[in-house]
């Protein structure tokens, strides 16, 4: 119907269990094949797909691999001893993560 709105549920594809082995869990393995290089999988939507795709995934994946790259460079990550980072999130428009302390010391 014309003016619709529509708002796809990545969700479902992103921790679907019949296309990840872990899906709720971090697991970079996914995109590794047996001899540990990397492998493109379908399932993995993060700029959405089709006509709705974002114009701008190009610049968005050069800029997230440039920002991350400097910051694992100069920073060494850490949580409180003890202290187990979830997965989980608040689930709405979007996945949101349930708020967290890390620290990041200078290598």
């Amino acid at each position: 119907m014309q003016g619709t709105s529509v708002m796809p549920n990545l969700t479902s594809v992103l921790f679907d269990k019949t296309e990840w082995e872990t899906p709720d869990t971090f697991n970079p393995e996914h995109f590794l094949d047996a001899e540990g290089k990397f492998v493109r999988r379908d399932a993995f939507l993060p700029f959405s797909a089709g006509k709705r795709a974002c114009l701008g995934e190009g610049l968005a994946r050069m800029e997230l691999f440039l920002f991350f790259v400097s910051l694992l460079q100069t920073f060494c990550f850490s949580t409180l001893d003890g202290v187990q980072l979830s997965t989980e999130g608040i689930i709405g428009a979007t996945r949101t993560p349930y708020p967290f302390k890390i620290y990041a010391t200078a290598r």
